[in-house]
C-alpha cells in the first residue's frame, strides 16, 4: 500500500488530512471543508445521505480537474501537430521537386532516357529494324525467309517434291497408294455383294414362281403398295381379280384404280393394273391388257412384273402402246417406283379425257409425258452401262437414284398443272 500526504489549502482547512492508495481506492482521511455555505447544504440532507453526497463531490471535483488538464493537453497536441503538418508540406514539395526532376530525366520527350531507348531499340533504324530486315531479306539464303523458301521448296514445288510424292497414287508407299488398293478392294467387294443379291433375287424369284400361291403372294405385295398410293392421291382402289367384267365370261384385270373426281372434273377414269409372275410374250402381253381395258372399262393399262419375268429394257417401268410397264421385286419391294410408274399411267390416262367434253390442259400432260420418256431413256442407256461396267456399279445406281427422283419430279410438275387449272 502506497501512503501521500496531503497539504490543505490555508482557506478550506487547519488541521492536516491524509490520502492513502489501496489498490484502486483513494482513501482521504481528516479532510475539514470550510465553507458556511456548502456546510448549510450538506446540513440539509438527511443524515443517511450525506456520505454519498461528500463521495460524489469528491468525485465531480476530480472529474473537473483531471478534464482542464486534458484540454491543456489538448493544446499542445494541436500546437505538435500544426508544426508537423508544416514540415511535411516541406518534405512533400521537396519530393515533388525531385520526382518532377527524374521523371524530366528519364521521360521527358527528346532527352529522356526511355525515348531514347525506345528509338535506339524500335525507331526506323533501330536495332530492332536492322534484326528483322536480316531476318526476312529475301536475298540471302541464310535468312528466316530464305530458309523458309528452301524448306517449302522441297516440300511442294516440282513432281520430286515430298508433297508429290505423297499424293502419288502410283508410288508404292504413298498415303493415297495405300487408299487406291483399299478403295479397288471395296468395290470388288461392292460387286461381290451386288452379285451375291441378284444371285440370292433370282433364287427367290424363282423359288416363288414354283410355289402353288405364287400369284397370290404376288399380287398381295403389289395391293399394299397400291393401297398406300391411293390413299394418298384420294384415288379408289378395288382387287377384282376373281369378278367377271363387261365382257362375257372374262376375268382379265386383278386391280381397279378409279381415279379422284376432282382431278378428272366429275369424268369416270379408270385404270385396269394386272399382276404378272410368270412370262408372257410381248405380243400376248399386248392383247391381254387389251382386253383388260375392255373387261374393265379402263382408259389405261398398268402391268407390274416381277424381275425374274420382266421383257426386256422396262426395268424400272417403261410405256409401250399407250401402256405403262413396271417392275417390282416382291422379296424386297421399292415403293418409289411403283409410285412413279402409278403416277405416269394417271397422266396418260387423264390425256385420254381429250375426247370428252372435259377441260384438260393437254399441252401440259404432253409436255410431261415428254419429259418422262426422255428419262426413261436414259434410264435404259444407264442399264446398259450397268450391265457392262461391274466396278462402276455405285455409280450407275447413283445416277438410276437421280434419274428415278427426276422423274417424279416431271410427274409433280404435271400434276400440279392439272391441280392449277
Amino acid at each position: 500500500m502506497e501512503t501521500a500526504r496531503l497539504v490543505p489549502l490555508p482557506s478550506t482547512s487547519s488541521r492536516q488530512s491524509s490520502i492513502r492508495f489501496e489498490a484502486d481506492r483513494l482513501v482521504v482521511e481528516r479532510l475539514v471543508l470550510d465553507d458556511s455555505t456548502l456546510v448549510a447544504f450538506v446540513a440539509e440532507r438527511p443524515s443517511e445521505e450525506r456520505a454519498e453526497l461528500m463521495e460524489r463531490a469528491l468525485r465531480i471535483g476530480l472529474t473537473a480537474i483531471q478534464s482542464v488538464g486534458v484540454t491543456v493537453n489538448v493544446d499542445a497536441v494541436r500546437a505538435e501537430f500544426q508544426g508537423l503538418l508544416r514540415q511535411t508540406e516541406a518534405a512533400n514539395e521537396r519530393a515533388a521537386t525531385a520526382l518532377d526532376t527524374m521523371l524530366r530525366q528519364n521521360f521527358a520527350d527528346g532527352d529522356g532516357r526511355l525515348p531514347r531507348t525506345l528509338e535506339k531499340f524500335l525507331g526506323d533504324r533501330g536495332q530492332l529494324r536492322s534484326f528483322v530486315d536480316e531476318l526476312f531479306d529475301e536475298g540471302k539464303r541464310d535468312s528466316a525467309i530464305g530458309r523458309m523458301k528452301i524448306l517449302l521448296g522441297s516440300y511442294f514445288d516440282g513432281d520430286a517434291s515430298r508433297l508429290a510424292q505423297l499424293l502419288d497414287p502410283t508410288r508404292l508407299g504413298s498415303p493415297l497408294h495405300q487408299f487406291r488398293v483399299e478403295m479397288a478392294a471395296g468395290f470388288d467387294k461392292l460387286n461381290e455383294r451386288l452379285s451375291a443379291i441378284e444371285a440370292a433375287g433370282a433364287a427367290r424369284a424363282s423359288e416363288r414362281s414354283k410355289s402353288a400361291a405364287k400369284g397370290g403372294d404376288f399380287e398381295g405385295v403389289i395391293e399394299g403398295l397400291l393401297g398406300e398410293l391411293a390413299r394418298g392421291s384420294g384415288d379408289l382402289l378395288e382387287r377384282i381379280g376373281t369378278e367377271t367384267g363387261s365382257l362375257i365370261g372374262s376375268k382379265k384385270g386383278d386391280f381397279v384404280l378409279t381415279l379422284n373426281a376432282e382431278a378428272t372434273t366429275g369424268a369416270d377414269v379408270k385404270i385396269v393394273i394386272e399382276c404378272k409372275d410368270r412370262y408372257v410374250s410381248g405380243r400376248a402381253m399386248r392383247d391381254e391388257l387389251r382386253e383388260a381395258k375392255t373387261n374393265r372399262d379402263a382408259a389405261v393399262a398398268l402391268v407390274v412384273f416381277t424381275p425374274a419375268h420382266a421383257p426386256a429394257g422396262i426395268a424400272p417401268f417403261d410405256v409401250r402402246a399407250g401402256d405403262v410397264y413396271c417392275v417390282v421385286d416382291p422379296a424386297a419391294p421399292d415403293a418409289a417406283t411403283l409410285e412413279a410408274a402409278v403416277r405416269l399411267t394417271r397422266l396418260l390416262a387423264l390425256q385420254t379425257l381429250r375426247s370428252h367434253d372435259v377441260e384438260v390442259d393437254a399441252a401440259a400432260i404432253g409436255e410431261a409425258l415428254k419429259g418422262v420418256r426422255e428419262q426413261l431413256e436414259t434410264l435404259r442407256a444407264l442399264k446398259v452401262t450397268l450391265t457392262a461396267i461391274g466396278t462402276s456399279a455405285k455409280d450407275v445406281y447413283s445416277g438410276l437414284d437421280r434419274l428415278r427422283d427426276g422423274i417424279l419430279a416431271r410427274l409433280t410438275e404435271a400434276e400440279a398443272e392439272l391441280r392449277a387449272r
